[in-house]
């Protein structure tokens, strides 16, 4: 079974050693972008924490930024138009074009969020989804007096034999919307230094979102089937 996920998120942190908050590296760099057309991001300020590279987002509550931190680069993009892709390769791009203005031999980490919704095929409530199929409660919750707005779950996958990084998990019900799960991945990966190539910062963020699609996914249409009582008659959500 298949979804299309709507991803409402996708941030990134690129750790390195604190550097002084100059803004003059930062507004040399999108001089660069411009005059090599078709820039990442169209403004630049400086705020109270450092400068910011940004474009503006028609949605109300969007943003498309990236601000330029005493101790990492912070790359947002909420309720926008950017693909996994596009933001993939753009974090790739400006960590090339930015370490060495900014006078960073190594990033010591970089952590991924995603965060999706996803509408399950076979029910209208996804609380009552996790609640009885994906936890297999019957009235147990009952015994705590009062019905929960928000059912969800959290899961922690840290390194081992195979895998280096660490991904979070958490998939909950979406007050705004009863018919959406709300999903969101974390993604930590170790250091990359820049004198051997970035692609790796490029690739972690399609390898988070590949846990989404090729893990989680899979994972909750185990439970997204219609079941049928005695009588052969699919019961109600």
């Amino acid at each position: 079974m298949t979804y299309p996920t709507r991803t409402i998120a996708l941030l990134c942190e690129l750790l390195h050693p604190p550097v002084p908050p100059d803004p003059r590296p930062i507004q040399r760099l999108h001089n660069e972008m411009f005059e090599g057309g078709q820039p990442a991001y169209a403004g630049f300020q400086v705020s109270a924490l450092g400068p910011v590279l940004s474009n503006p987002v028609a949605t109300p509550g969007g943003v498309s930024q990236v601000a330029f931190l005493a101790d990492r680069f912070q790359f947002r993009e909420e309720r926008g138009s950017l693909t996994h892709e596009t933001f993939a390769a753009q974090v790739r791009e400006i960590a090339e074009r930015a370490a060495p203005l900014r006078g960073v031999p190594v990033y010591s980490g970089q952590q991924i969020v995603l965060r999706s919704l996803v509408n399950p095929k076979t029910t209208s409530d996804t609380r009552t989804f996790l609640r009885r199929r994906v936890f297999g409660f019957g009235d147990e919750l009952d015994a705590l007096g009062r019905s929960p707005q928000l059912v969800g779950l959290r899961l922690g996958f840290g390194p081992d034999s195979e895998e280096e990084n660490a991904f979070g998990l958490r998939i909950e019900s979406y007050n705004p919307d009863p018919r959406s799960l709300y999903i969101e991945v974390q993604g930590s990966f170790g250091p990359a230094v820049a004198s051997q190539g970035l692609e790796a910062l490029e690739t972690n963020v399609l390898r988070t979102y590949g846990f989404l699609v090729e893990k989680v996914l899979p994972f909750l249409a185990t439970f997204d089937r219609r079941e049928t009582d005695g009588n052969g008659t699919p019961p109600t959500d």
